[in-house]
């Protein structure tokens, strides 16, 4: 009995030790070259100063004229390639265990991250990298940059990665802050003098710059959207761009043309022609909802037709957010606008011209204009006294019930009846507090210049290059308004005019001469 006992417990002895090389499965499944390489590897117990030594009088000892060096060279560098793709693995492995959330969550996650973020974490681990290629991470794409830093080929790679998910994209450049409502300075203005100081270039400096440093993006930015088919665009929900100076008429269609399901269309800065784009959309885009449009230069823009108007009305029917921006808008096409749309709840014609407040009659207790929430007309230039008192009026007779912000605010005063040179500064003939005592609910903003601010306009040409729209005009302490040059060829348009047609002389400049031949480079 005792010498089975001894006999066991010296087999237990045996099993517990650590076997030989000779006898370990791992070794015995290896071929030569690998036990080669894993008895190479287990010197590295030894100490490090005396495999230096050895591999210092190794290749001491062959002739000067051996590959010896070479060859170590070459296994060196295999070994550390080798290494560290064991070690990535390795990493990833632990990831993926310590990582809590399955690769459904995380691309669920990852699908709410920016663009920008997403990236980011992608390039963390080869889990996190997996993970964002799924096509959810880039359902919504914001490419906007503070600078100009992304090109087409950036673009078309993250459009692919979508494909059919893609739902939401955001382009262009647009380092300032995003314009608050009611706030009076166009967009464009802001994102212009963002990029290059007022103070430091002069107009012309700041135009070419802008031009090349917008330029990474080309007209043909948006034409992943119309590939294998037009997948891409055929669920894109909302489009917003940014300053994209290169398009043009022809390539913006192309790119609405794929996007039949586009609910939120936003486009700021761009050189394309109002009547164009909103026949574009009124073709393609029968679900809109949203639609903000801000003239890259602003009062230029004559080419708004009333038939295009009836057009959008009719096609469009389920709009309920409109914002027109800088262009010359005259009332009986706005009107056809407001009144046909019978979904809309908000308006803005911020530093539009030519509209003088007559297309607000009678229009509060009709289809089209009762259901409107919020009304934006702030430093139209010809909005007239008289024309903002009576939609006043109409407020306390009990039209507009749902208007609960309305911005009537003018920088240089509003226009007088029989002269729109002659401004009106002082609220008091406008029944503004009894509208708000009548409408708590409702804000009411009617910032107007003191008296004798306003600046009697230069006569610059209307035609001329510094004309454009991005010197902003400069506020003093004591709330008085100085006029730039660009706002001092806006005053010289002599008349509201509702015409339906362009003046005879007006023409739309799209590019400058500078910018043409940089094109044709």
């Amino acid at each position: 009995m005792d010498s089975i006992v001894h006999h066991s417990a010296s087999s237990t002895a045996s099993m517990a030790k650590r076997p030989c090389p000779s006898q370990n499965p791992r070794v015995q499944n290896l071929n030569e070259v690998e036990r080669r390489l894993d008895g190479f590897l287990s010197l590295s117990d030894h100490p490090s100063l005396s495999l230096d030594l050895s591999f210092e009088r190794l290749l001491q000892s062959v002739p000067s004229d051996s590959d010896l060096i070479d060859r170590a060279i070459k296994m060196g560098s295999l070994l550390l390639d080798a290494a560290k793709h064991s070690s990535r693995k390795r990493a990833s492995n632990h990831n993926s265990l310590a990582w809590p959330l399955p690769p459904d969550l995380t691309i669920k996650v990852f699908s709410m991250l920016d663009t920008q973020s997403l990236c980011y974490a992608s390039a963390t681990c080869s889990l996190f990298s997996k993970c964002a290629k799924d096509p959810l991470c880039y359902a919504n794409l914001d490419l906007t940059t503070l600078v100009p830093k992304v090109n087409n080929a950036v673009v078309a790679t993250m459009i692919q990665r979508a494909g059919k998910a893609l739902s939401s994209l955001k382009l262009g450049v647009v380092p300032g802050a995003t314009t608050s409502l009611g706030s009076s300075p166009p967009f464009v203005c802001t994102i212009r003098n963002a990029i290059v100081e007022v103070s430091n270039f002069s107009w012309n400096d700041k135009r070419s710059r802008q031009g090349r440093e917008s330029s990474i993006l080309t007209r043909c930015c948006l034409s992943p959207l119309s590939a294998d088919g037009g997948a891409p665009g055929a669920l894109l929900r909302k489009l917003h761009l940014y300053n994209v100076e290169r398009m043009d008429n022809a390539s913006l269609r192309a790119a609405l043309s794929s996007c039949p399901s586009l609910l939120d269309l936003e486009i700021v800065g761009l050189h394309v022609e109002l009547r164009q784009t909103l026949m574009s959309v009124s073709a393609n885009c029968h679900l809109i909802e949203r639609l903000f449009f801000e003239s890259s230069k602003t009062g230029r823009d004559d080419s708004l037709k009333a038939q295009t108007c009836s057009e959008l009305v009719n096609n469009c029917p389920h709009l309920t957010s409109l914002s027109l921006r800088g262009f010359k808008l005259h009332d009986c096409k706005v009107r056809i606008l407001v009144k046909g749309f019978r979904k809309l709840k908000y308006v803005d014609f911020s530093t539009s011209y030519s509209i003088t407040g007559n297309f607000l009659r009678n229009l509060g207790n009709c289809n089209g204009g009762n259901l409107l929430e919020v009304l934006i007309l702030r430093d139209c230039m010809h909005l007239k006294e008289t024309e903002v008192a009576k939609l006043l009026t109409a407020i306390l007779a009990g039209d507009f019930k749902l208007l609960v912000h309305l911005d009537i605010s003018n920088r240089e005063g509003l226009a007088s009846e029989a002269d729109w040179y002659h401004r009106c500064y002082n609220s008091s003939s406008m029944p503004i507090k009894q509208v708000l005592e009548a409408r708590p609910d409702m804000y009411l903003e009617a910032e107007y210049p003191s008296e004798g601010s306003y600046i009697e306009p230069f006569d610059a040409d209307i035609n001329s290059e510094i004309s454009l729209p991005s010197q902003l005009s400069s506020h003093t302490s004591d709330g008085s308004i100085f006029m730039s040059t660009s706002e001092s060829s806006y005053n010289s348009d002599p008349g509201s005019g509702n015409e339906d047609g362009q003046d005879a002389n007006y023409v739309i400049y799209e590019e400058s001469s500078d910018e043409i031949d940089f094109l044709a480079l």
